[in-house]
């Protein structure tokens, strides 16, 4: 990490109770969470916003990581992408089909519908001022709503300015996310170098 931040052992108030959270459910207080006390009172609202648009996201969980994931290729972030790639892993079954979704989510056994979430999706996080209204026509054609179309927009929007954050204060990803095969390690090693 490049900057200060608060350390568990240090942590109070809001910081301490979202800290105290996360070494329940996962055992330790990650880089993503400890590099916004930075400034401490910004942790709480970050964690209140990611958790109000999680809580009623249109698309469910796994819309919500396939997006992230596709997003994070695109910043490029490292960081998200192992992350992402370890739930992945179990949301879709295999290393392989992960793999498969890192080279060409086209190709990667989805659905139309996900395919096409996902193609709005990268166009968001490569350039969004390039989506047309024949883009939001297209995805309504499959079967998406506004809110979802509107979903889709906010979690890769919302996805590229954590992981440029994250890289920016310098947070790395733990070694619990680096998979133990070299070859998958590397596909999901699409920034910063680990």
């Amino acid at each position: 990490m490049f900057l200060k931040t608060v350390d568990p052992k240090e942590a109070t108030g809001d910081v301490a109770q979202i800290y105290q959270h996360e070494l329940q459910s996962i055992g330790f207080v990650m880089e993503a969470t400890r590099c916004w006390t930075s400034r401490p009172e910004v942790l709480a609202l970050y964690e209140q916003f990611s958790e109000g648009i999680k809580a009623n996201f249109s698309l469910g969980m796994r819309g919500w990581r396939l997006i992230t994931f596709v997003a994070a290729k695109q910043v490029p972030s490292t960081y998200c992408t192992h992350v992402y790639a370890r739930s992945l892993t179990r949301e879709l079954g295999s290393k392989d089909r992960v793999l498969a979704l890192q080279r060409d989510y086209r190709a990667a056994g989805l659905s139309e519908k996900e395919v096409a979430m996902l193609a709005y999706a990268e166009q968001v996080a490569r350039d969004a001022s390039k989506v047309t209204r024949a883009d939001i026509d297209a995805l309504r054609a499959v079967g998406f709503t506004d809110i979802e179309i509107s979903d889709i927009a906010l979690c890769a929007s919302f996805r590229c300015f954590l992981s440029r954050f994250f890289d920016a204060t310098g947070a790395t990803p733990e070694p619990v996310f680096f998979d133990a095969d070299p070859v998958f390690r590397d596909a999901m090693t699409v920034g910063k170098p680990i």
